[in-house]
């Protein structure tokens, strides 16, 4: 017998609620707040899934860097034709550019941090 799993991914912060409102507007979901106010849950119409947790010692990944690892980063997928207004919505929001060359075609792909500092992608989805 296999056990029915969920899984999540949380992202470490100092302000969870204004991280999570970031990333609830950007992906057109909602958030959730629980019994425990430092952990936002995010969730969406189409299985999206992330959560911020309160971490009063927060330091921002300074990944894509050289010298600095990965770690975790989110890619977020859209169509071709919609990755500049993609952009510019992320943007908006409070992401800053940090890798956003126009790779064109279908493998463009363009790296952002969020308003905490955490890396992600935005990519066209192939």
């Amino acid at each position: 017998m296999t056990v029915a799993k969920n899984s999540v991914l949380i992202l470490d912060c100092a302000e969870p609620a204004e991280l999570a409102g970031f990333y609830a507007s950007f992906l057109g979901a909602e958030t959730r707040v629980g019994v425990d106010p430092d952990l936002v849950e995010i969730v969406g119409h189409t299985g999206i899934h992330l959560a911020i947790r309160r971490d009063h010692g927060h330091a921002p990944a300074s990944w894509p860097r050289p010298e600095s690892s990965q770690q975790a980063h989110l890619r977020i997928t859209v169509s071709q034709g919609e990755i500049d207004e993609a952009e510019r919505e992320a943007i908006a929001l409070g992401a800053r550019p940090l890798d956003t060359k126009d790779n064109g075609g279908p493998w463009d792909s363009r790296v952002y941090s969020d308003p905490a500092g955490h890396p992600f992608t935005l990519a066209v989805l192939r």
